[in-house]
């Protein structure tokens, strides 16, 4: 439920680019969307975690000056900056001993620190080819962007979630 509520702004940037094609429109609409979805969020659970923070800020800046200077390249930064500030977190919290992946999860899932930093590794490594392929993708195929994010990037998650469930079915203990 809670990777459709994440994916709500994104289909409604998708659905306002598609009908009005005005990137800055679209921008707004995902801009007013993020910021509810936030504040929904804390008035349910009195909290948002970090990377909930980083996001609101991230589409707040990031949307915000793509709609006052009429830039969509704003907006088209704001992926590769979110997947890269998350790759530096894991590798940081990493470094200093501290599993970022374990921290979030651990209560849910029992594994080896040798899996938890299989799995680090795995999502740094994720996050940073995400944030070249969206650099990419928007440097050299613009008018192809949005479509991108919606179906490319979105599709590129569910495949790394698949990928990990399929790794972490090897490693789940085994119920007697």
């Amino acid at each position: 439920m809670k990777i459709l509520s994440d994916l709500l702004a994104v289909i409604l940037f998708f659905l306002t680019y598609t009908v009005t094609k005005d990137m800055i429109a679209a921008t707004a609409v995902a801009l007013v969307v993020g910021v509810l979805q936030a504040a929904f969020t804390y008035w349910k659970f009195k909290k948002l975690d970090t990377m909930q923070w980083v996001g609101l800020v991230l589409i707040v800046v990031f949307g915000g000056a793509t709609i006052l200077l009429k830039d969509p390249r704003f907006i088209m930064w704001k992926p590769t900056v979110l997947f890269w500030i998350g790759a530096l977190v894991l590798l940081f919290s990493h470094l200093a001993g501290k599993n970022g992946l374990k921290a979030t999860m651990g209560k849910e899932l029992e594994l080896s620190d040798t899996v938890w930093n299989n799995l680090t590794y795995a999502w740094i490594a994720f996050l940073v080819f995400m944030g070249i392929a969206n650099w990419f993708v928007f440097t050299h195929f613009e008018s192809h962007w949005v479509n991108y994010k919606m179906f490319g990037s979105t599709g590129l998650m569910f495949a790394f979630f698949i990928a990990q469930g399929i790794y972490l079915g090897k490693h789940l203990p085994k119920e007697n």
